[in-house]
């Protein structure tokens, strides 16, 4: 049996993991390409796009691919919905490993946003030193004509791309972050709001309890939609169970066959 996951996540790094050394599986490993000297999982591994939905169920067709496990970020965009058409035209079971978002708790001061440009409307009402989380892409919106003592730290793992906002200060780093690293950060920038989007996990949440204990407000930039009708699971060991019970059924080792 051949899968293809859909990655660059943690919990697709993880499933990679997992499913490494089954008997009769073999696994390819798809990254996006966005990231420089990503972090690259056991099995198989192609980098880049597909070319749509199209492109995907050829590559399906051609690899002699048997399931999909679209393990993505869940601010990757269009792939998700590229992955249920290619699943859909291909008959290729599809499963959705989705990390689940965060939840706000006592303390909180979350302000909910639509979009990147929503969280930077907001931002003239909560505070001028700006902690921003989102990713090197789409800083575009923050850097649209507005108060001009607005200051911003933006946090990447690569060197964000132009436009950006013109006050602005780059923190090259990768998770996981630590709660004491996060308190030591927002002291030491005197950071007065911090803007995120709901990626969930826990490699990034310890900026949440920092901002909490330091009454800090948060703009959370809430996730797109997703595809109806994918059956979906919350971790890589779900996930792993999932496949390898569609092995079990081609004969393959059950569940705790490894």
């Amino acid at each position: 049996m051949h899968v293809l996951i859909l990655g660059g996540t943690t919990e697709a790094r993880r499933l990679a993991e997992l499913l490494h050394g089954v008997p009769g599986l073999r696994t390819t490993s798809s990254l996006a390409g966005r990231v420089a000297g990503p972090r690259l999982p056991p099995g198989g591994v192609r980098v880049g796009g597909f070319g749509g939905a199209e492109g995907l169920a050829a590559w399906l067709r051609e690899h002699g691919a048997d399931a999909i496990i679209d393990a993505t970020h869940p601010f990757a965009g269009t792939i998700g919905f590229h992955a249920a058409r290619a699943a859909a035209a291909t008959h290729v079971p599809l499963l959705a490993l989705r990390r689940p978002g965060w939840v706000p708790r006592e303390g909180d001061r979350w302000h909910e946003a639509g979009s990147l440009e929503e969280a930077a409307a907001l931002l003239p009402g909560l505070g001028r030193r700006v902690f921003l989380t989102t990713g090197r892409t789409g800083l575009a919106a923050f850097a649209r004509p507005g108060p001009d003592d607005l200051w911003f730290l933006v946090r990447s793992v690569d060197a964000p791309e132009a436009p950006y906002p013109p006050r602005m200060e780059v923190l090259l780093d990768r998770g996981p972050f630590t709660l004491e690293g996060e308190r030591e950060l927002l002291r030491r920038h005197r950071v007065d709001v911090v803007v995120t989007k709901d990626s969930g996990g826990a490699a990034t949440a310890p900026k949440l309890a920092a901002a909490r204990e330091a009454g800090l407000p948060v703009v959370v930039v809430r996730r797109p939609p997703v595809p109806e009708d994918v059956p979906a699971v919350a971790d890589p060991e779900q996930a792993a169970r999932w496949l390898l019970d569609l092995l079990g059924g081609r004969g393959g080792p059950g569940p705790t066959g490894r």
